[in-house]
């Protein structure tokens, strides 16, 4: 697989939600960090994605803001 979303982290399912229409899947991608991604149930049968398998979180913004408490 190659993309050209530079921001590609590999990861273990840890997590997924299903809903209705859509799944929450959170990806331990090290360190104590988590990620997590609202995606489509049939996204989901299509991948084959299981608690326990290896995927990747794929990022692809044109912006990213960042913030602070004031």
């Amino acid at each position: 697989m190659k993309l050209s979303a530079r921001n590609q982290l590999k990861g273990k399912i840890v997590t997924i939600k299903e809903g209705a229409v859509n799944a929450i899947v959170i990806l331990d991608i090290g360190g104590g960090n988590q990620i997590s991604a609202t995606i489509s149930m049939d996204s989901v049968k299509d991948l084959n994605l299981t608690v326990g398998s290896q995927a990747y979180a794929v990022i692809k913004a044109t912006s990213v803001m960042i913030g602070v408490d004031v």
